[in-house]
């Protein structure tokens, strides 16, 4: 996310996050996926993210090798209306009412899941109140206009600090608990 609240830019760039790492970011990103054993996914967003980290395993030079190996092998769910079955190796459909789909998966034996987008599947799953904590990577970047996860709140969403971590880059990472009314 930019300083600026955006999370691409109007048509989806995400250029403006290029060098933003650094290996203690790396490493807390590879942690974080350890943690975890679905991913979702909005149906928009799919196609690159897992284009993106395909093409990163075939890297082996690439800082991010190890975590695009696991991106790719955890277990993804990608929510849509248009599709009726995957494309995408490790990834199954969900279509049905997204509220029903996200408490089937909250309640399935297992680890956490993460959302990792697009902007209007996140800002779908914000404003029912389906995401229970929040990992806002903060890059040293203002863009000016984009999209943004928190357009759609009807109301005050509060948050709950749980801690914060500066990265060498300039990135922080702010991870909030949603507040439950």
């Amino acid at each position: 996310m930019s300083i600026d609240g955006c999370i691409a830019g109007p048509n989806g760039e995400m250029d403006w996050m290029v060098g933003l790492s650094d290996d203690k970011h790396i490493k807390y990103a590879y942690e974080l996926m350890e943690s975890i054993d679905t991913i979702l996914l909005g149906r928009k967003m799919t196609d690159d993210f897992i284009s993106y980290w395909s093409d990163v395993i075939n890297k082996p030079d690439d800082p991010w090798h190890a975590f695009a190996k696991k991106m790719i092998e955890t277990p993804k769910v990608v929510f849509t209306k248009t599709l009726d079955k995957s494309k995408w190796i490790n990834t199954e459909i969900a279509t049905g009412d997204i509220t029903d789909e996200i408490i089937k998966l909250k309640n399935r034996n297992g680890k956490d899941m993460v959302v990792y987008g697009g902007a209007s599947f996140d800002s779908s799953l914000i404003k029912l109140g389906l995401i229970d904590e929040f990992l806002l990577f903060i890059n040293p970047v203002a863009i000016g206009n984009g999209k943004t996860i928190f357009k759609d709140l009807n109301g005050i969403q509060k948050f709950n600090l749980i801690k914060t971590i500066a990265f060498d880059s300039g990135k922080v990472l702010l991870h909030y608990e949603a507040t439950k009314a």
